[in-house]
Parts: structure tokens; sequence; C-alpha cells
């Protein structure tokens, strides 16, 4: 009865992890190179690097923007966001003949390093990994929930995996790598102690991933996680009927009144008014680590200076804390840098063992095959021999 119940355990194992391996594998190697597309970036193309020689203080965002504006006269800058202190910061604007077109711009030397006009490499490689490029429609991706259910494909295959390697707590203390036994040992080896060592990686991956799914049918039902910034009251607006109306409270004023309510705010994502009852939106971290670099947000009324709506790790909802602090347990920006290596050997590691799974199911998949065939060879000639037998008798 034991072994029976170990073979239907190993028999699911190997319908959790085999029937998409290829897609499964995929979205792990594409996942771990997203951990790491700002550093690509930033070792393949110059023009991204925040290079500060002089050690020159910082300059603020509406100077960056203000930079912007002076080399573009006619732009309509829309975001500016900031990024890790090695990378440059990004002003997205539009102009007369450049539409959505992203301005790189070193924040120490306030120097213009990039004009891009097209897809950057770590929005191709998140968009890779998240939805595999399929097209969105009324809210929702078949792409983005084929890469969600991969974790619980992750789940099943972790449960069903400790299920069948009895006693793996062994491989802490005691790890075993047998190198001369042949091929089948070695990737039995390498499968078995890659999955035991990376369990906690799998846990994260796989709950992250199911919250992911969660927020899709949340996005398809349209089911609004966070409130929608509100508009300006008409009657706020200071509208003379010779003059278009300024508003009175600058981005730099903004920043302040959000300084004023959160000490410890780093902008992050600012998005300026598109029109006369939009609001400055202000984005940003603070103090809490595990939280992600938009958990803090003001909304300033550029009319009245009156901050419309917040937004806080302390005052955020069960839905609200899982959206911001998913982020940065998936792609390992907790701790910075040394967080992102440590998500990126892990993740080298679960795409290699997705990779020594189908080689040891392919293996034994070819000797039962060619078993088979031996057994039904073999069969067919004692058939013949005993058919010739019944002939000359």
């Amino acid at each position: 009865m034991a072994k029976l119940s170990n073979r239907f355990w190993f028999q699911l194992h190997g319908w959790f992890s085999l029937p998409i391996w290829v897609v499964f594998c995929f979205v792990c190697l594409t996942g771990t190179i997203s951990v790491v597309s700002y550093e690509l970036t930033w070792l393949t193309n110059p023009a991204s690097r925040a290079s500060n020689p002089d050690n020159l203080v910082e300059k603020t965002m509406p100077e960056l923007i203000a930079i912007v504006e002076e080399t573009y006269p006619s732009a309509k800058v829309s975001i500016a966001m900031s990024f890790e202190t090695y990378l440059v910061n990004a002003v997205i604007f539009t102009d007369s003949d450049k539409p959505a077109t992203i301005a790189y711009i070193n924040q120490y030397t306030g120097k213009i390093q990039e004009i891009n006009q097209g897809i950057t490499f770590v929005s191709f490689m998140r968009s890779l990994h998240a939805w595999l490029l399929f097209p969105w429609q009324n809210n929702y991706s078949v792409g983005y929930y084929l890469v969600c259910a991969m974790a619980i494909v992750m789940l099943g295959a972790l449960i069903t995996g400790l299920v069948i390697y009895k006693n793996f707590w062994r491989a802490f203390t005691q790890p075993k790598l047998r190198l001369k036994q042949g091929k089948k040992t070695i990737l039995g080896d390498l499968h078995r102690l890659t999955g035991v060592w990376s369990i906690w990686f799998l846990i994260l991956m796989s709950i992250t991933g199911l919250w992911y799914l969660v927020q899709a049918v949340l996005w398809h039902n349209q089911v609004d996680i966070e409130p929608h910034p509100p508009l300006v009251s008409a009657a706020q607006l200071s509208i003379d009927s010779t003059e278009v109306p300024i508003a009175p409270i600058t981005l730099p004023d903004a920043l302040i009144i959000a300084k004023h309510k959160f000490p410890d705010f780093k902008s992050t994502y600012i998005m300026l008014p598109e029109h006369n009852r939009d609001t400055y939106k202000l984005y940003g971290e603070g103090e809490y680590v595990f939280f992600d670099q938009y958990s803090y947000g003001v909304i300033v009324n550029p009319w009245t200076g009156v901050i419309e709506s917040e937004r806080s790790p302390a005052k955020m909802n069960a839905l609200q804390t899982l959206s911001h602090i998913a982020d940065p347990l998936h792609y390992g920006t907790i701790g910075g840098i040394w967080t992102k290596i440590i998500w990126f050997l892990f993740g080298v590691l679960l795409t290699g063992m997705s990779i020594t799974g189908f080689m040891m199911w392919g293996s034994r998949t070819v000797k039962a095959t060619n078993r088979n065939i031996t057994t039904a060879s073999t069969k067919n000639e004692s058939n013949q021999i005993f058919t010739q037998q019944e002939l000359k008798q």
C-alpha cells in the first residue's frame, strides 16, 4: 500500500510539472532576468548610468522637469520617475513630433543622456514575464492568467515533491550530490538538492503568484483595490474670462505639502495635472522596508493646496497591503542590489530545477518506451514460435 501511495504522489508530482513544462521554464527564466533587468540595463547602456564624479547634489524632480521643458519648449510633461541611485531619472512627455517620449536625465549633472520613444528592455522583460506579451482586453489578458496559474503548478510540485522526498530536511545538514554514479543519479541529486534549498523561494513565489491571480480576477471584474483620485470641484477653479487659469500651487509647493504630511516621504513617481480639474499625484516610499516605492501617496489640489486623499502603509486595508508588498517580495527589491542578487541566484536554481526535472522525466520515458518495445517484440517472437510449432504438429 505504501508503494502504491508513493507511486501516486510521484505521478501527481509529474503532472504538476510536465504538461506545461515549457511555459513554466520560460516564466522562471524571464522572471530571473527581470529581477536584474535594471542592472543589466546599467551594464549594457552607458546612457542609463547616473555618474556623479564631482559629487554634485542631487537635483529635485521639479528641476529635472524644468530642464526638459527648457530643452523642448512645446513639450507637455506628464510623469517623472526615479529609480535606484545609480540609474538616471526619467521624465515622460509628449511633443508635436515626439509622442510618448522618455527623457533619461542625470539627476546630478542635469544632462539629458538619452531620448527613448520605444519600449525599454526593463518594460519588455517585465511584460514578457508577467503576461507573455498577450494583448489586454477589458481589463484582462489571457497571458496574465496563464502566468499566474504557474503559482498553482509551483505550489503543487513543491508539496508533492516533499511528500516523495522522505526526510528531505537531511539535505540541509547532509547534502548529497553523487557525481560518479551516472547521469540519472546526478540529475536526481541536483533536482532534489535544489528543491530542498529553494523551499522558501518556492513558497514565496507561489504565494505572490497566487496574489497576482486574485488581483487579475479583481481587475477583470472591475473591482478597484485603490480608490480613484478625486477631481477638483469646478467651483474651486480660479477662472478669469480674459486669461487662461493658472493654478497657484506649483509642483515644488505640492512636494513640500507631501513632506509635511509624511516626513520620511521620498518621491519616486509624480503625475502632473492633465487638465484644470486634475491634481498632483505624488507617490513614493518611506520607512517601511517591505512595501514598494509607491506605498506612500499624496493627492494635492493645485488650486487650494489641500490634500484630497492620501496613502500610507498604516492606513491600508488587507488588499492594498498585499498589493504593495507583492512586488518587493516577488522581485527581491526589499534590500536593494543584494537581495536582487539572492533572488537572481535562486531564480537560476528554479529554472535549472525545471530543466533537470524534465530531463529526468525524458530519460524515464525513453527507457519505458524502449522497454515496452522490447517486451512487445519478445511477445511477438514468442507468438511466432508458438504458431510455427502448432503448424508443425
